[in-house]
């Protein structure tokens, strides 16, 4: 009797033990969720440096803009008009960190080709006010759109990581769009989210899922995805799905070795180029 009594007590303290701990568990699970949603778009959206005169960088012909959007915010834009006639100009969505002007190395290429250049800084960074959501970057990027289009010249769309989703999700909207380039595109950042969070219900969490699967859908203009096979933020595999899911005419030129920020420097621009002379 009195072992059964001793082992009773011992399961006790064990099985209040464990109580203990999977309460601890699970508060401690509620504050890591708690901050990641709570911080998340310290982690998606990433603005760092000033923005620089386009003179400072070579490139005198773009001027630099201060464009007023629907609910009165101000954003920077660089721009300049195409040298070639009939050229189109870029309507440029760059990556989530850094700013425009440190973009500056692949607007020389776009502007030495001829084509016109239309790179807004996004809500939040460098140049331009505002705090950064997916929904403000959507909106604001069709208005940059219109803008453009009222200009009457052909618009090429291109995104940069970050940016393919803003640009799919305009050329969604605005089929007059002449090209869409993704460049290191996702399926969705809740994808992203859910490959490196897995342990979180990142569906539930995510204040901007940016879900360019299923607006490419719904693109009329021709496609160029253009991606590295070392990608090591954003997998390969991405590229290829978005794809499959797009409708033609559509280009996947997949660039063997090249990760996620060396595209330019491994054929991308005259990739572009030539999928523009094809698809006119």
């Amino acid at each position: 009797m009195l072992a059964d009594a001793s082992s009773e007590k011992r399961s006790r303290r064990v099985w209040k033990a464990l109580a203990r701990l999977a309460v601890i568990l699970a508060i401690a699970y509620v504050m890591a969720a708690g901050y990641m949603y709570l911080n998340q778009r310290s982690f998606v959206f990433v603005p760092s440096g000033d923005l620089s005169a386009p003179a400072e960088k070579g490139l005198e012909t773009v001027a630099v803009e201060t464009v007023a959007m629907a609910d009165g915010t101000k954003v920077a834009v660089w721009s300049a008009e195409p040298a070639r006639e009939g050229a189109p100009t870029v309507l440029y969505f760059h990556g989530n960190s850094g700013n425009v002007s440190t973009r500056w190395e692949r607007f020389r290429q776009i502007l030495d080709s001829g084509f016109g250049l239309y790179a807004p800084s996004y809500r939040g960074y460098a140049g331009s006010e505002g705090s950064p959501s997916e929904a403000a970057f959507v909106s604001d990027g069709l208005e940059h759109f219109d803008r453009l289009s009222a200009s009457g010249a052909p618009i090429v769309l291109h995104g940069e990581s970050l940016g393919t989703g803003v640009a799919t999700a305009v050329a969604e909207q605005r089929p007059k769009a002449r090209l869409l380039v993704l460049e290191a595109p996702y399926t969705a950042l809740v994808d992203l989210a859910y490959e490196n969070y897995s342990w979180l219900p990142v569906s539930l969490l995510m204040k901007d899922p940016m879900p360019t699967r299923e607006r490419i859908e719904n693109v009329a203009a021709p496609l160029l995805i253009v991606h590295g096979t070392n990608d090591g933020l954003i997998s390969v595999e991405h590229g290829k799905r978005l794809f499959e899911r797009a409708t033609d005419p559509k280009r996947l030129f997949i660039v063997e070795g090249a990760g996620h920020g060396n595209l330019w420097g491994n054929g991308l621009w005259p990739a572009v180029l030539e999928t523009w002379r094809q698809m006119q």
